[in-house]
């Protein structure tokens, strides 16, 4: 009997495979058309189960990718942008009695090792092992482009195929693997030329349906916690007169939220700046970034450590940095009480800190998978612009955190009224955390004015005014809330209203320019 590993298996993806699924994505589909990092840390982040990769010597060689949807959408005509939500899979239904086929591609050098045949016999063990009604998806014709003259109608293309008067190597395939065309949708995936943007409708019917369709996986991660507590700090700036009394300021309010048995502690945005009251004289802004960044590695050493020994996750408010090309970013760090530390850039400086800082505007936004599920972070200004807010949930942020720093409170009511839509619109939790207090000495650090708090959807399983939690005006402080995740997943199939489900995507979307 040989120990000799297996060379080719086939198993659900992983957050570590993205690289190679991106890059094998390029090699399919084309230089620019492949998939983004979001869009498949959407896909993995919506239905973990239904997204698998083949491995072939540890080489990633293939990629499906499915999601569940009712039939009364899948059996109707739809492109292919419409139905997976524009690639991120965020029509996924949990209460779905379909399983949608969003995807199966194989590395040009590995096509003869019957990946395909591979991944539809494990799309079908799927949708059996859920009780589903069967398995939905459009499938490419290139053979019609050759036909479209003596068959102008794609249809009539289709029934020649049935028929075996014509071959189509994709038709063929799928009739053997067990499904039937039933019909046509036509601009289905704009700029496929040898199908002349026509897809076959196709469905397999399982065998094994009861009668009851029992959907298993209820919140798409089964080891996501019910709930989660949320710490959000109203953090006062005033002058310190050394490094160890700002940390002990910042580990103060951590341990409060460990002693609640917290899950995150939230704290504002450039909150960091408080080191700058160490200085002597005032500083110009470009010596103040300069000397600020100073503080960069011992600030995420030390964050890292609390994070770790209070075990809670830690947004780290923002921090300016410099970059090695001389723009200065504002910049928020994200402590993970596992150890490790994500960071997102603020996208949207706002005319003052353009002025007075020279700080630019950041790129991308990723969802960062934690031990509560999938999170993301929105800069202050950020959670003004409503594509940002879709993007991270698209990728299956529940929760966002926004850190904030507003002067005065009509600013402070743009972030606030801008907050609570991004969690109406979206369905999602929103955290925000601001500063109070005065840096009489620091440029563009004189008043504040913050009420942080913990906003929620508006529906019947949150409080009425979709306020889990608030704090007083201006006044150092921290409020804590739990938050139900299950409610939220439930309002998002069943609610009074249903935003994310009710998008048409036939009409609109939100399209991110794909950077690695």
């Amino acid at each position: 009997m040989s120990d000799k590993p297996a060379k080719l298996i086939v198993r659900n993806a992983k957050v570590r495979d993205i690289p190679g699924i991106m890059e094998m994505s390029e090699r399919v589909y084309g230089p620019g058309m492949g998939y983004a990092r979001s869009e498949l840390i959407g896909q993995l982040n919506r239905f973990p189960e239904g997204q698998f990769v083949a491995e072939y010597e540890g080489v990633i060689v293939g990629y499906c990718a499915t999601f569940m949807i009712s039939s009364d959408v899948a059996l109707k005509p739809h492109t292919w942008n419409e139905i997976t939500g524009v690639g991120f899979a965020a029509r996924h239904d949990p209460d779905g009695d379909m399983l949608y086929g969003m995807d199966v591609m194989v590395h040009p050098d590995y096509r003869r090792l019957r990946i395909g045949e591979r991944f539809y016999r494990i799309r079908r063990e799927l949708c059996q092992w859920l009780e589903l009604k069967g398995i939905v998806f459009g499938g490419r014709m290139p053979g019609y482009a050759r036909h479209a003259k003596e068959f102008p109608n794609p249809q009539d293309y289709v029934d020649a195929v049935v028929d075996q008067k014509l071959k189509d190597p994709v038709i063929n395939f799928q009739l053997r693997q067990g499904f039937k065309p039933i019909g046509v949708m036509k601009n289905y995936l704009l700029g496929d030329p040898k199908s002349k943007d026509c897809a076959t409708h196709m469905l397999w019917e399982n065998p094994l349906e009861q009668e009851k369709i029992k959907a298993k996986p209820g919140l798409g991660d089964t080891s996501l916690p019910e709930r989660v507590r949320i710490a959000t700090v109203q953090f006062q700036m005033r002058k310190i007169n050394s490094i160890d009394e700002f940390e002990q300021q910042i580990e103060y309010f951590t341990d409060i939220a460990s002693d609640y048995k917290s899950d995150f502690v939230v704290f504002p945005e450039l909150f960091t700046l408080q080191l700058l009251s160490l200085e002597h004289r005032p500083l110009g802004p470009i010596e103040s970034i300069e000397k600020i960044s100073e503080y960069t590695p011992r600030y995420i050493e030390f964050m890292e450590k609390l994070a770790v020994s209070y075990n809670v996750n830690i947004i780290g408010g923002t921090h300016p940095s410099m970059m090695e090309n001389g723009d200065i970013l504002n910049i928020s760090y994200v402590f993970l009480r596992d150890g490790s530390v994500h960071t997102q850039q603020k996208l949207h400086p706002t005319p003052s800190e353009r002025m007075w800082w020279n700080i630019k505007g950041g790129e991308g936004a990723l969802a960062i998978q934690t031990d509560c599920g999938p999170i993301g972070v929105m800069i202050c200004y950020d959670s003004e612009f409503p594509e940002l807010a879709r993007h991270l949930v698209d990728q299956g942020a529940l929760m966002l955190f926004v850190p904030f720093c507003t002067d005065e409170r009509r600013g402070y009511m743009r972030v606030r009224y801008c907050c609570q839509a991004r969690a109406v619109e979206n369905q999602c939790y929103v955290t925000l955390s601001g500063v109070v207090g005065n840096l009489p000495n620091v440029e563009n650090m004189d008043i504040h004015y913050a009420e942080s708090c913990i906003l929620t959807p508006s529906d019947f399983p949150f409080a009425r005014d979709g306020v889990a939690a608030d704090t007083a005006p201006n006044t150092e402080t921290i409020a804590l809330a739990d938050l139900s995740l299950s409610d939220l997943l439930t309002a998002r199939q069943s609610g009074a209203v249903q935003n994310l489900k009710d998008r048409r995507f036939d009409l609109y979307s939100v399209k991110w320019k794909k950077r690695r």
